[in-house]
């Protein structure tokens, strides 16, 4: 009796719960502004401006991922992210203009996302200095590997891969491979 019990709440937990939340959590995050396609899983997130961020078909997101717009309110979105991609936990989209991921593309956990800066003159605190910022466009079948950090203005071509840990501060072309801080360019795909 122990047995069937357990599998009964292991099935109840994992496949029906499970569920059940993330289509409260989608339908949550809609009525707040978020645009999210069909058959997209949604976890628990941390959303400053939920009108900012659409999330395309079928993309899987794991927990604990943070959609930061950096500003104040202003018509959105400026997060775009792709169909089928797939984003790790505890990743970081800080951005103050925009990112856009293309379709089918694996972003790694811890990875972040940071399309701004602060001025560094001497003659002014670097807090009170007005930001430096660049778009950040990611092509499509793109692999980022875990904890890589991608700055202000780079491009990531289609079919590239960043290696993990990386800092790129650099566009990348279509199917390089790129690893190191700051990142290089390492390979090709053929």
């Amino acid at each position: 009796m122990s047995y069937f019990f357990d599998q009964t709440i292991f099935v109840l937990r994992f496949r029906y719960l499970k569920k059940v939340s993330s289509w409260l959590k989608r339908k949550f995050w809609m009525v707040m502004g978020m645009k999210i396609g069909k058959g997209t899983f949604i976890p628990k997130l941390h959303v400053t401006w939920p009108h900012q961020v659409a999330i395309g078909h079928n993309c899987k997101i794991e927990q604990d991922v943070y959609f930061k717009f950096d500003g104040i309110w202003k018509a959105g979105p400026a997060i775009v992210i792709g169909n089928n991609v797939f984003i790790g936990a505890n990743c970081e989209f800080n951005i103050s203009e925009s990112i856009s991921i293309g379709n089918d593309c694996l972003i790694a956990s811890g990875s972040r996302f940071i399309d701004h800066d602060h001025g560094t003159k001497l003659n002014k605190l670097m807090r009170q200095q007005p930001a430096k910022h660049g778009p950040i466009v990611i092509g499509n079948d793109v692999w980022i590997g875990c904890n890589t950090t991608v700055l202000k203005g780079v491009g990531i071509g289609d079919g590239a891969i960043i290696a993990a840990g990386a800092v790129v501060t650099k566009s990348v072309l279509p199917n390089e491979i790129w690893a190191g801080v700051p990142a290089k360019k390492i390979g090709e795909r053929k």
